[in-house]
């Protein structure tokens, strides 16, 4: 009997109602003069959740500081570059020479080290760590430029959804599911959302980030709050085992990955040992959704295709709702939570323009 590849959580998410205490609740809307040359640097603090409009200037917290470039409702600096602009007291904003040693694997970096990476872009270190890649590590690096403010690097790829799309798609999102980290996953599935015409390749992207967001409560969830479950997931049979323990296998990520057949399959994939260390789904944005993309485009659990085949071979959005839940959702199994899948689908497609197509229920 086929065991199945994913254990589904929304539905406690949905009954919980619990909000993460990194959630905060947005404070009156902050508004200062635009700045002007030569000013001295005396701007208020940035607030997470405050809204802004276009010219204010805040303090971050890594004490530099931010022009707003369009009005937001308190996204991160750092993060939603589009809504943001390092910014320079004298009203400079021309970076300064990058002069950084290169990234060395394996060499000993502390808070606040920038590098040069392989790719040709450089990195500042938020915690101290071993070397890790920037690329992948990103809860330890972030990207940088030279004139003082990190920022994402822009896309390399094809993926056809933008930051500042990302960003109103998941308005409450946890700020460690990033969208450079889904970008630079991405990047390690050629076919995934650059095969087919524009609009299939819209329709994979919303595919994607519809069941996600059903998967997560809306990106907000990291790993899987019902800790009761999680000595279910290690099957010691296999020959492999459970090495790291009997409870480590819960689930993690974007598609919630579970079971110790899943990391060392998907680890063995992606060349990262997961099975020895599955607490990587939930450290590295990257490695998270490497994870959930792996599945997506490798696996057709329950379903008869993969949903990346379901979405560019026309199957339709139902076909991904099979291929990760099966018959506990399809085929009558739970329409309500089919249902909520499909209505992020349509929200989502909406968002990038795009008509979502046929045969969208399972």
């Amino acid at each position: 009997m086929k065991m199945p590849r994913f254990v589904r959580v929304l539905p406690v998410l949905a009954a919980l109602g619990v909000v993460l205490s990194m959630l905060v609740t947005a404070p009156a809307e902050a508004r200062v003069q635009a700045p002007t040359a030569t000013t001295a640097c005396n701007y208020p603090n940035w607030v997470a959740g405050a809204n802004y409009v276009t010219g204010n200037v805040v303090k971050y917290t890594n004490g530099l500081y931010y022009i707003a470039e369009h009005d937001n409702p308190g996204y991160d600096p750092t993060i939603s570059t589009w809504f943001w602009d390092p910014f320079s007291c004298d009203g400079g904003t021309t970076p300064p020479a990058c002069n950084y040693p290169n990234w060395v694997a394996g060499a000993n970096y502390v808070t606040g080290n920038i590098v040069k990476y392989t790719n040709g872009l450089y990195y500042i270190a938020e915690h101290d760590n071993p070397g890790y890649d920037p690329t992948i590590s990103t809860w330890f690096w972030d990207p940088y430029t030279c004139n003082g403010g990190p920022t994402d690097p822009p896309p390399t790829g094809s993926f056809p959804v933008t930051e500042s799309q990302f960003n109103s798609m998941f308005p409450s999102r946890n700020s460690f599911y990033t969208y450079s980290g889904l970008v630079a996953a991405a990047a390690a599935f050629p076919g995934f959302t650059t095969t087919g015409d524009d609009a299939t390749k819209k329709r994979e992207a919303a595919a994607f980030l519809a069941n996600v967001n059903h998967e997560t409560g809306g990106l907000v969830y990291i790993k899987e709050i019902n800790t009761a479950n999680y000595p279910n997931y290690c099957h010691p049979e296999l020959p492999y085992g459970c090495p790291a323990g009997q409870s480590a296998y819960y689930g993690r990520g974007p598609l919630q990955l579970s079971h110790n057949f899943n990391y060392k399959a998907a680890g063995d994939y992606l060349g990262i040992d997961l099975l020895g260390n599955p607490y990587q789904v939930e450290q590295n944005a990257t490695v998270s959704w490497k994870a959930s993309l792996w599945y997506w485009n490798t696996q057709s659990g329950p379903g008869t295709m993969t949903p990346h085949n379901a979405m560019v071979n026309g199957a339709g959005f139902g076909e991904t709702i099979r291929s990760i839940n099966g018959s506990i959702e399809c085929n009558g199994g739970n329409p309500g939570q089919v249902q909520s899948r499909v209505d992020a689908y349509n929200r989502i497609t909406g968002i990038l323009g795009v008509s979502p197509g046929s045969n969208l229920y399972c």
